[in-house]
């Protein structure tokens, strides 16, 4: 696989980087964002996918903005921006699901619209999740299937559900088709 292929590859060093020109250690990060310093270094590595939740922590701790550390460039509107259909910044950062960032041009941002697509696949293989804030989850295509904790919920087009974010959860499409959805972090 290409780097292209693995996008974390090209994120890791901007993280890395991030980190020291804000004059973070592992363990300083990791302690205001929720994870390990072990999980910090292994993020930087450029050898495992990168949460988007952990990228938009790590955004709002050294103040930067989100659009900086996935794309390598700055958001600069500050009044409006509108992303047409199908062009929202493509987050590719994991094999589980596909984001589109729906707001990445606007500075100074307070929560993360995604559109997310997500497989239909076995309950073995759900991946759960978890991390600072809170989501708000809107269905616009397929059935899925929200795991939080120990709790299964089945969402429909037109359903929506807003969790804590720190609440293990896992999701995935069901009839063998993916799911979409809109998905705001903050």
């Amino acid at each position: 696989m290409s780097t292209q292929d693995k996008p974390y590859k090209e994120i890791a060093p901007r993280l890395a980087g991030l980190r020291d020109a804000v004059g973070f250690s592992p363990d300083d990060l990791a302690a205001k964002v929720g994870v390990t310093a072990a999980d910090v270094l292994r993020y930087e590595s450029g050898e495992v996918e990168i949460p988007v939740s952990y990228l938009t922590d790590v955004a709002r701790e050294c103040r930067v903005d989100l659009t900086a550390l996935i794309s390598g460039g700055d958001a600069h509107l500050q009044d409006f921006t509108i992303v047409r259909k199908g062009q929202g910044l493509s987050v590719q950062r994991r094999k589980d699901y596909d984001y589109w960032n729906l707001a990445s041009r606007f500075t100074n941002r307070r929560m993360e619209p995604f559109i997310v697509r997500v497989p239909a696949k076995d309950e073995s293989e759900l991946n759960f999740n978890y991390h600072r804030g809170q989501e708000f989850i809107y269905i616009l295509e397929g059935r899925m299937e929200v795991r939080l904790g120990d709790k299964v919920h089945v969402l429909e087009p037109g359903d929506s559900m807003y969790f804590s974010s720190r609440i293990p959860h896992a999701l995935r499409g069901l009839d063998g088709a993916d799911a979409v959805f809109l998905d705001v972090i903050s």
